[in-house]
């Protein structure tokens, strides 16, 4: 097994729980969409958001930057 099967082998573990937290997030926000309160995760998300754009032109760069990572396949 050399370093570059390894390295497939981390990258394939690594987007699967990254693909299922990114399926729980979406579930965790239609949860709260129907029943609001329950999970708190819309003002979770609303928080982190507003963070990223109160430090200005950076911080929506790097919200546009994240954004474009996670939409990647």
């Amino acid at each position: 097994m050399n370093v570059n099967d390894s390295l497939t082998q981390v990258n394939s573990v690594l987007k699967g729980v990254v693909g299922l937290g990114l399926s729980l997030a979406v579930t965790f926000l239609l949860i709260d969409m129907l029943f609001p309160g329950t999970t708190n995760i819309v003002n979770n998300v609303a928080g982190l958001v507003k963070n990223f754009v109160s430090h200005g032109l950076v911080g929506l760069i790097t919200l546009i930057v994240f954004v474009a990572l996670f939409s990647r396949e």
